[in-house]
C-alpha cells in the first residue's frame, strides 16, 4: 500500500515554512495523541502517520532529499527515517511540543519516556453558602451552625461568628469546599451572612439603639425606669428631670463590640413621651390643673423667622 504524500498528511503546502510545519505537527499531534484519544478508532495510527511526516519534513536536510526523490530517496528496502522506528531515537522533543498538555514530567503513554502523566492538580471548586444569625451573635461574637448539602450528604459546621460583622457580609472557610483533583487542594466555602433583625434594638454603626417609652410626670419629675440591654439585662436607667420626647441618654460600652480593638460601642436610649389615649375623670382634672399653671410656650422658639 503506498503512503500519502507527508505534506498532505500534516495538510500544508510544499512551499509550507519549519514553522507552518511544525504548527500543522504540534495541532495534529494534541488531536490524535493515544493518552488524548484512547478510544478514537484509527488515532493511533494517524499519530504515527502524522509523526513519521514530521521526521521527514521537520528536518531540513530530509525534506530536501524527499522532495527530492520522494519516498524511495533512502534506497529501495531501507529505512529512510532513521530516527523513526528504527532505534535511532526521534529529532524531536514531543514533550517539547506540547508539554503544556501532558504536563512537565515527560510524556506519557508514547515513546516510553517516564511512564504515564499524572493528572495536574487542581484545586477543587467553591461552594456558596448564606446563613442568618441573630443579633446578639453578629453584636458580640460567637458560633453558629451551618447546615450545608455538600457531595450528596448534609453537613453541619460551627461558623465562628466575628463579633461586630454586618449584614451582607462574607466569612471564607479555607480548605472545606470540594475536593481538589490530581492531589490539589480542596475549595473554600463562601459564606454570606444575613443578621437577624432585633424586636428592641437596631443598630446605628457600632451602637446600638433602643427606644424608651416614658409618662409624662416621669418626664417632668425625673424617674428611674427598667431598661433592657444587649450585654447585662436589664439595667435602672435614670432619667433627668425635665426630659423631653426625643432625648437622647448614652450608656458606655454596651454596643456593638469591634472584632480588632474587643472594643465596644453605646447604647443609645431615645426617650419617647407617651400620653394616655384615654383618660379617667381624675386624671384629667389632674392635666386641666396642670394646663393653667404652665407658664411656657414650648412652640414660642419654633418658627419664628430669622
Amino acid at each position: 500500500m503506498s503512503k500519502r504524500d507527508y505534506y498532505e498528511v500534516l495538510g500544508v503546502s510544499r512551499s509550507a515554512s519549519s514553522d507552518e510545519i511544525r504548527k500543522a505537527f504540534k495541532k495534529l499531534a494534541r488531536k490524535y495523541h493515544p493518552d488524548v484519544s484512547p478510544g478514537e478508532p484509527g488515532a493511533k495510527q494517524k499519530f504515527s502517520e502524522i509523526t513519521e511526516a514530521y521526521e521527514v519534513l521537520g528536518d531540513d536536510k530530509k525534506r530536501q532529499q524527499y522532495d527530492q526523490f520522494g519516498h524511495d530517496f533512502a534506497g529501495a528496502g531501507g529505512n529512510p527515517f532513521p530516527g523513526f522506528g528504527g532505534g535511532g531515537g526521534a529529532s524531536f522533543d514531543l514533550n517539547d511540543l506540547f508539554g503544556d498538555l501532558f504536563g512537565r514530567g515527560g510524556r506519557g503513554g508514547h515513546g516510553g519516556r517516564g511512564g504515564p502523566t499524572r493528572p495536574r492538580a487542581r484545586k477543587g471548586a467553591n461552594v456558596s453558602a448564606e446563613i442568618t444569625v441573630p443579633f446578639h451573635v453578629a453584636a458580640s461574637g460567637g458560633e453558629h451552625e451551618l447546615s450545608i448539602l455538600q457531595n450528596g450528604r448534609e453537613e453541619r459546621i460551627n461558623l465562628k461568628v466575628p463579633a461586630g460583622i454586618e449584614s451582607g457580609s462574607t466569612l471564607r472557610l479555607s480548605g472545606q469546599g470540594n475536593p481538589g483533583a490530581g492531589g490539589g487542594p480542596a475549595g473554600d466555602i463562601h459564606v454570606t451572612v444575613h443578621v437577624a433583625p432585633h424586636p428592641w434594638f437596631r443598630r446605628e454603626g457600632r451602637n446600638i439603639v433602643l427606644n424608651v417609652p416614658i409618662t409624662p410626670s416621669e418626664a417632668a419629675l425625673g424617674a428611674r425606669v427598667d431598661i433592657p440591654t444587649l450585654r447585662d439585662g436589664v439595667v435602672s436607667l435614670k432619667i433627668p428631670p425635665g426630659s423631653s420626647s426625643g432625648s437622647r441618654l448614652r450608656l458606655r460600652n454596651q454596643g456593638i463590640t469591634d472584632a480588632r480593638s474587643g472594643s465596644a460601642g453605646d447604647q443609645i436610649v431615645v426617650l419617647k413621651v407617651v400620653v394616655p389615649s384615654e383618660l379617667t375623670d381624675e386624671a384629667r382634672q389632674l392635666y386641666e390643673q396642670l394646663a393653667s399653671t404652665e407658664t411656657v410656650d414650648p412652640r414660642s422658639n419654633e418658627w419664628q423667622s430669622g
